[in-house]
């Protein structure tokens, strides 16, 4: 038996098993999850804890968590007075209401945070096209419509330029620059149809919706990506019907861990992303003070480059198929976010040669636009550093 199939068969024992053994589970998948049958799914689902160890659950825990999240979209993103057949209720409220109970209002106000994700969604991912491709099984509570359902026809797109993410109060300026560009921005599809970044734009208007004291900040939608891809790519047709309800609670527990990366106000805090960066920078000082000092000398410091290595869990940096790998191993982590600091300092120890030999500038442009490498050689040196 070849090393491949083994490893797979090592998966499918651990998760055949009535109640499955998360310390084995992670184990298993801080190696990386076999690209077969719908293991990464099942696994992220585990390691997120959208679904409980006892397999027994399973079937009620999804038919609860899907009818819900069907109940959020008829709640939430059709127009206030608009049933589900279409026909209109006999509005007590009137779209010019600018009253605290107005659902009118509120319905104007969300289209403040709804042009912010609109703009995010048309170019994620813009290295390979998934996003732009129409999904199997689109909503039909929204398509089945006249376009009065679709989020992306409440707003008007302007021309959409690729941004940064950065907060004021970090000392950080303009000199964080994004690699992945598009040249134009996703086209929503016709009646009947929808793309899957307009799958996910209905994911982050609901996770802003019922977390209104976080909202929607810029750079989730990174984080909501390689969650979606893998879902809505399972080889199972069932499961992939449900990729979206599956990815919203998933979503929703892994931005109850790094909620603290998106406040700032949190900054400061253990989980916070300041903490971490210094966090970052002590393990670099303590694992090769040469390149620290280098870096040190340079004024070249962590804010400048790993702010959005960490708070987007490094999914701007490498193409999607490597964020997934990688997200195989810090999800599988027990301290979770702890591995992630070992991948960065990895990536700097990496690129060792070449910090001590360039001047700011290069520096800057290594560490902000990192070059290519087989992702595998990164993991291998975190490994190794922890």
């Amino acid at each position: 038996m070849s090393i491949f199939k083994a490893r797979v068969q090592e998966f499918e024992n651990t998760l055949a098993k009535d109640e499955i053994d998360l310390k084995a589970l992670r184990q298993l998948c801080s190696n990386g999850v076999p690209d077969v049958n719908s293991l990464r799914p099942l696994c992220w689902k585990l390691l997120l804890g959208y679904l409980g160890p006892k397999k027994e659950s399973w079937s009620s825990t999804l038919a609860k968590k899907r009818s819900l999240y069907r109940h959020f979209i008829e709640d939430l993103v059709l127009p206030p007075g608009l049933k589900e057949n279409g026909d209109k209720d006999i509005l007590c409220d009137h779209p010019l209401n600018e009253g605290p109970d107005s659902a009118w209002n509120t319905f104007f106000n969300d289209n403040e945070f709804l042009l912010q994700i609109d703009k995010d969604v048309r170019r994620l991912c813009p290295d390979i096209s998934f996003f732009q491709q129409p999904t199997e099984y689109p909503c039909d509570i929204v398509v089945n419509s006249k376009g009065e359902r679709r989020l992306h026809q409440r707003v008007v797109p302007s021309v959409l330029k690729s941004a940064n993410v950065e907060r004021k109060g970090l000392g950080v300026t303009k000199i964080n620059l994004i690699n992945k560009r598009s040249e134009e921005t996703y086209k929503a599809m016709d009646e009947g149809q929808e793309a899957h970044w307009e799958v996910v734009q209905r994911i982050l208007f609901l996770y802003a919706k019922l977390n209104p004291g976080q909202g929607y900040v810029q750079g989730m939608n990174e984080i909501v990506g390689p969650i979606y891809y893998v879902m809505a790519s399972d080889p199972d047709p069932e499961y992939r019907e449900h990729a979206e309800a599956d990815c919203f609670y998933c979503f929703t527990a892994l931005m109850a861990e790094i909620r603290d990366f998106f406040i700032k106000t949190l900054d400061d805090s253990e989980g916070g992303i300041k903490n971490m960066m210094k966090r970052l920078s002590e393990m670099l000082k303590e694992r090769d003070l040469e390149v620290y000092e280098r870096l040190k000398a340079q004024e070249l410091y962590p804010q400048y480059y790993s702010f959005r290595w960490i708070s987007l869990i490094l999914s701007q940096e490498f193409p999607l198929p490597d964020v997934v790998r990688i997200w195989d191993s810090v999800l599988a982590d027990e301290k979770r976010f702890d591995f992630l600091l070992y991948i960065c300092c990895a990536m700097i120890l990496i690129q060792r040669d070449q910090i001590l030999q360039n001047d700011f500038a290069c520096n800057v442009k290594l560490l902000q636009n990192y070059p290519p490498l087989d992702i595998n050689i990164v993991l291998t040196k975190a490994a190794s550093l922890r």
